[in-house]
Order: C-alpha cells, then sequence, then structure tokens
C-alpha cells in the first residue's frame, strides 16, 4: 500500500465526516462503515491506520472540537490587561460571537439524541473549563475588586452549568421568547451572586442563537 502523503488532512477528513454523522444520526446509530461510505474512496484499512476504534474516532472529534476554545480561554485568562470581569465578558463575547456557535446551533436540536455528545461536553467543563480557566479569571476578579463572591469555585459552577446546560435548547427545549427569558433572568441571578455579565448586545446575540435553533426545529417538524 503506499504511504499516505498527506496523514494530517486524512486525519481532518475521518473527523470531519465522522462528526456530521454523531450530529446527524448520533455516535451509537453511526458505523465505521458509514464514515468509510462519506470518505470518498478511503479504505477500511487507512482509517484504522489512523485510528484504532469508533471510540477512539470520537475521543479525536471531541478534542478537535475543543482545541480552539482551550486556546481562546488560555489566551483570555493569561491576558494581563483585563480584570477578572472584563476577561469574563471578553469569553462571552468571543465564544457569541465566534460562527461555529451559529453552526452549533443549527444542529443543536439533535444533542438530545447524541448523549456522547453531551456527555463529552460536560466531562469538559467539569474537568478542564472551570478549573483550569473559569474559577482561576473568578478569584483574579475577587482579588482586583471586579467580581464580588465569597464562592469562586461554586459561582463558576454555577456559570458554566446553567450557560451550557440550563441555557441550550438542545438540552432543554424552548422557544426563543422563552428562552430569552431564561437569560434575562440568569442575568438576574448572577448580579445578585456579585457579576453583572451581560450587556444588550450579548442579549441580542443570545436570541439570534436562540432564533436559529427555533427554525432548525421547525424545519424537522
Amino acid at each position: 500500500m503506499a504511504r499516505n502523503k498527506y496523514p494530517e488532512e486524512t486525519t481532518n477528513q475521518i473527523l470531519t465526516v465522522a462528526l456530521d454523522l454523531f450530529i446527524e444520526k448520533g455516535y451509537e446509530q453511526t458505523s465505521i462503515q458509514d464514515i468509510i461510505n462519506g470518505l470518498g474512496g478511503l479504505t477500511k484499512g487507512a482509517i484504522y491506520h489512523h485510528f484504532k476504534s469508533k471510540e477512539e474516532i470520537m475521543q479525536a472529534v471531541i478534542n478537535h472540537l475543543y482545541k480552539d476554545v482551550d486556546e481562546m480561554l488560555s489566551g483570555v485568562r493569561d491576558d494581563k490587561e483585563l480584570n477578572g470581569l472584563e476577561k469574563l465578558r471578553k469569553i462571552s463575547s468571543v465564544s457569541l460571537s465566534n460562527p461555529a456557535q451559529s453552526e452549533m446551533a443549527a444542529v443543536a436540536p439533535n444533542l438530545l439524541r447524541n448523549p456522547k455528545l453531551l456527555a463529552a461536553q460536560i466531562e469538559h467543563m467539569i474537568e478542564k473549563a472551570i478549573p483550569v480557566y473559569i474559577q482561576p479569571i473568578i478569584e483574579q476578579g475577587v482579588r482586583d475588586g471586579s467580581i464580588r463572591t465569597d464562592y469562586p469555585r461554586e459561582l463558576s459552577e454555577v456559570l458554566l452549568v446553567l450557560t451550557n446546560l440550563w441555557l441550550n435548547p438542545s438540552v432543554i427545549p424552548a422557544s426563543p421568547e422563552m428562552m430569552l427569558n431564561k437569560v434575562k433572568l440568569f442575568d438576574e441571578i448572577l448580579k445578585g451572586l456579585g457579576l453583572d455579565l451581560f450587556d444588550e448586545q450579548m442579549l441580542q446575540r443570545y436570541e439570534e442563537l436562540f432564533r436559529i435553533s427555533a427554525r432548525e426545529v421547525s424545519t424537522e417538524k
């Protein structure tokens, strides 16, 4: 068999096709043969040259999905020019303005049917995003006076759990109007906990994402 001259390109192609299938069909319903069929001529042997199993493909997909997120979070966390609150606002603004958010919102109705993807999101949130990025930022905010809380770890958990699960229409379906009400309540909750996070632009972006999700739900029906 000829040596693959572009292993990274092949790997990325496999991950792209696999992610699309995991979203469309669900991890459990996607077979290695389904992935092969979507690769336009790549053989099963070529896939197993890069990945030993479907589970390994899934892990690589997750790592690929969160690579850019981790780079963004670490860059903001280590920015010497911003206080703690400014860092949280920047993370929220960058996340909401990321074109990938619109893409994820468009496929959001499938997330509940993809427990592997949902579990991966929760795992990344608990094991990495909270302790490595968000908690250190909130602790900085407490030190510099921009955030008022006696519970930085707990506030970090509330912030990400509510943002990624409670405010995620793929986990708890709701109309755009209901989701926007939830964001406004979330804003009030955070202010009560000493964190004034949202501005009008963020609220408008949330509303836009909720309407994208609602259109996809309507299309599926």
